[in-house]
C-alpha cells in the first residue's frame, strides 16, 4: 500500500485584535504559493510580545478569528494557544501541533518584519528545525529579508525560508480600533462578520 502524502499544514499565529484582511491575505497568499492543505489560525492566550498593552480577552478574539475566517474552506482555528495556562511561545505550539499530527509537513507564516525579530524569540534554532518559514516576499531572494542578527542566532536561516509573493497591505490593528472606537467605516480593513462580531461585543468602545 502507498503511504499517505504529508499534508502541507501552515500556521498564522498572532494576536488578532482584532484579525483583519491584511492578516488572510497574508494566509491566503501562503495557501496559494505553497500549496498548502490547510492554515490553522492560531490567536495567541497570554502573549508574552505584548506584555505592557492591555489586549482584549482571549475569548472575545478568538470568536472574531472564527467569524474571519468562517468562509475559507481552507482555514481553520485552533485553540491550542488559548486553551493553555500562562505566557505563549511558538516555539511550545509547533511541538504540540507536531506531536498531534506527526505526518504533517509544517510552515510558520509570517511578515519579513517578525521574521527579523525571530532571535527574540524562544529557542529559534530549535523552531527552525521544526518548520519552515513563509515569509511575504520583499524581494526576489531569501537573502535580502535575513538580517545579519538573524543569520548570527540561526545559521543557514536562508534554506528554510519560501518567499510568499503578496501585495503590501498597510494595516493596522491599532487604526482599527480607534476607528471602531470613533463610530468610523472599517470596511475596507475588517470582513463585515468580523465587524458584526466586534460590534455585538461591544469590543473597542472605552479608553
Amino acid at each position: 500500500m502507498t503511504a499517505a502524502r504529508p499534508r502541507r499544514t501552515g500556521i498564522l499565529g498572532g494576536t488578532f485584535d482584532p484579525p483583519h484582511r491584511a492578516h488572510l491575505a497574508l494566509a491566503e497568499a501562503a495557501h496559494v504559493a505553497l500549496a498548502l492543505e490547510r492554515v490553522l489560525f492560531i490567536p495567541a492566550g497570554d502573549p508574552w510580545r505584548k506584555a505592557g498593552r492591555a489586549v482584549s480577552a482571549a475569548v472575545d478574539r478568538l470568536a472574531l478569528v472564527r467569524a474571519a475566517v468562517a468562509d475559507l474552506p481552507w482555514a481553520e482555528v485552533s485553540t491550542i494557544e488559548v486553551d493553555r495556562d500562562g505566557p505563549t511561545f511558538t516555539l511550545d505550539t509547533v511541538e504540540a501541533l507536531r506531536a498531534a499530527s506527526p505526518g504533517d509537513e509544517w510552515w510558520f507564516i509570517l511578515g519579513a518584519d517578525a521574521l527579523a525579530d525571530l532571535p527574540r524569540w524562544r529557542e529559534p534554532v530549535r523552531l527552525a528545525s521544526l518548520v519552515r518559514f513563509a515569509v511575504a516576499r520583499r524581494g526576489d531572494e531569501a537573502s535580502a529579508i535575513v538580517t545579519a542578527d538573524l543569520r548570527a542566532t540561526v545559521p543557514g536561516i536562508e534554506v528554510r525560508i519560501d518567499l510568499v509573493p503578496m501585495p503590501l497591505l498597510d494595516i493596522s490593528a491599532t487604526d482599527i480600533r480607534a476607528r471602531v472606537r470613533a463610530g468610523r467605516s472599517t470596511a475596507s480593513l475588517l470582513p463585515d462578520a468580523v465587524r458584526a462580531e466586534i460590534d455585538a461585543r461591544g469590543m473597542y468602545r472605552d479608553t
